[in-house]
């Protein structure tokens, strides 16, 4: 049975995601910042985590670091930030880099944004929390891309082989990297991900990235207690854009006046 946090139902978190996807918009346009796509297509899995998932005794890592917009809207949707913080995203002076900062935002532990080093700052979280006797899990969001560096699948030998079931890595499995699709890059696709994850003694799972109830479900699943967990998301970059999604280019581009106001109204008429 899935089990919502008391203060958000499924239709309160379809209303959260709905206007946290109005923010990114706006907060990508006035900063007239990149990386739409890719914000896109994680933000539906952080609003789900920090709204219905994650409780105080559990900690985040952002390895994505391109995504940080999207994190920062999450943190806004449930109260960790404020408007005022987000308009000062990469501005001058700002907590809200382009990049998250290490120490500067309330849950934020680590600077990221060199692809790689989230799942092993995770992992020794985890592996931290064990030693000390602390409660709670860790959580580590992940691009699909990212997992062609060497960094990935050490951090994953060390789980694996210190039985950190408390570890949960997350993938964003949109199919699109930097210079192509990661199928055309590096023959990674979800099927091949999950079979060489399995493969290494991680416990693999996998869902619709943008099913509010299905992330529910399948981030608060039970610990397996003898390894780490990756969930692999199924998801489309630039989500909720129709002249976005699947786009190589909102990787790189910000948006244009014209699409920032095609976007929003394209939101505000999904009943959804």
């Amino acid at each position: 049975m899935t089990v919502i946090k008391p203060y958000c139902s499924l239709s309160q978190l379809k209303k959260i995601i709905r206007k946290a996807r109005l923010r990114l918009l706006e907060l990508h346009h006035n900063a007239h910042a990149g990386h739409i796509g890719g914000n896109l297509s994680c933000l539906d899995s952080l609003v789900v985590l920090y709204d219905a998932v994650l409780s105080e005794d559990d900690a985040f890592v952002l390895s994505k670091g391109h995504s940080a917009g999207a994190l920062y809207v999450a943190l806004w949707s449930c109260g960790v930030l404020t408007d005022e913080d987000l308009q000062t995203f990469a501005q001058d002076g700002t907590r809200l880099g382009v990049h998250t900062p290490a120490n500067l935002i309330p849950s934020v532990l680590f600077g990221t944004g060199s692809l790689g080093h989230g799942p092993s700052l995770a992992a020794g979280l985890a592996l931290g929390k064990r030693l000390q006797g602390i409660p709670g899990r860790v959580f580590c969001l992940c691009s699909d891309g990212e997992w062609q560096e060497g960094s990935c699948w050490e951090s994953l030998i060390f789980a694996v082989h210190q039985k950190l079931s408390n570890l949960h890595l997350v993938l964003d499995v949109n199919g699109l990297q930097a210079f192509g699709t990661t199928v055309e890059v590096a023959s990674l696709d979800l099927e091949s991900l999950a079979g060489r994850l399995t493969a290494f003694g991680a416990a693999v799972a996998t869902c619709d990235g943008h099913d509010l109830l299905a992330l529910v479900e399948h981030l608060n699943c039970p610990e397996d207690g003898q390894r780490p967990s990756v969930l692999l998301l199924r998801t489309c970059k630039g989500k909720g854009l129709p002249f976005l999604e699947n786009s190589l280019a909102s990787h790189y581009w910000p948006l244009t006046d014209e699409q920032y106001f095609q976007g929003r109204a394209i939101i505000e008429d999904d009943d959804a």
